[in-house]
């Protein structure tokens, strides 16, 4: 695995890799070296079989406050190029969340704000505390959504509700995100990371191989027509046929037990 930040904590437990975005004092707020770091983590856990399912959270009760102020603010003084390279730092890091095959799941609690939604709304699911509050904030400071924010409300909301988010930057409730379709799961405040390891340990549990195609399915389906979408699921389901998950899945359900797809 990369070698680890002080603002991106790294951890694996079993077959379930943690990432924790660590800068308590801006809530977590991201920085160049965080978002490469976490493409590189991303990548790599691509290809190690070993890992199963990504966790992603913040520390101290707070998910992700986005673009670092000062940060932003010293960026003024930037040149086109060098600020180009800092987005692309961060869209580095959205990108390899979809790429990855694996299940990417998001415990929110605390502050989900700018690009730190943005990281939420690129992992798979997301589970959120109920004192969770999102917001698309940057038409407060005269900027405009980065990360693929626009790309992942337009694709599940109605275009009001996101220019709602986009134009106004007035904080959601996780209740009403919920009532969206945008997050999965709504939990007591402090339950995030619990609700959200349950999840993931019974996504480590199912068949990796299978879920990753599924996945490749959802994100393939929203540049595909209706036809090309069938001959990528015919395709896909018919090498799914032959892999030792289908056998072991199939074989169980005939024997009436619980299918162990860890060994397959």
């Amino acid at each position: 695995m990369t070698e680890t930040t002080d603002d991106l904590l790294i951890a694996r437990d079993g077959a379930v890799l943690t990432l924790t975005l660590n800068d308590p004092g801006t809530r977590n707020s991201l920085s160049r070296e965080m978002s490469q770091v976490g493409a590189r983590v991303l990548t790599e856990a691509a290809y190690d079989d070993d890992i199963r399912v990504i966790v992603l959270q913040g520390a101290d009760g707070n998910f992700c406050s986005g673009g670092n102020i000062s940060r932003l603010q010293a960026s003024i003084a930037a040149g086109m190029h060098e600020r180009m390279l800092s987005v692309s730092d961060l869209h580095s890091w959205i990108k390899a969340i979809r790429r990855c095959p694996k299940p990417v799941i998001a415990a929110v609690e605390g502050a989900a704000a700018g690009a730190g939604f943005s990281l939420a709304l690129a992992c798979d699911l997301i589970v959120a505390a109920d004192d969770a509050r999102v917001v698309v904030a940057y038409v407060k400071i005269g900027l405009n959504p980065d990360g693929g924010s626009t790309a992942f409300l337009n694709r599940g909301l109605p275009p009001q509700v996101a220019a709602e988010l986009c134009f106004l930057g007035d904080p959601v409730s996780a209740e009403r995100l919920h009532t969206l379709g945008v997050v999965n799961k709504v939990v007591d405040a402090g339950a995030a990371l619990a609700t959200t390891r349950e999840l993931a340990d019974r996504l480590a549990a199912g068949p990796a191989a299978a879920l990753a195609r599924a996945k490749h399915l959802i994100d393939a389906s929203r540049r595909n027509d209706f036809e090309a979408q069938l001959d990528l699921e015919a395709k896909l389901i018919s090498e799914a046929r032959s892999h030792p998950e289908a056998a072991e899945g199939l074989a169980a359900f005939l024997e009436k037990r619980k299918p162990d797809f860890t060994k397959t």
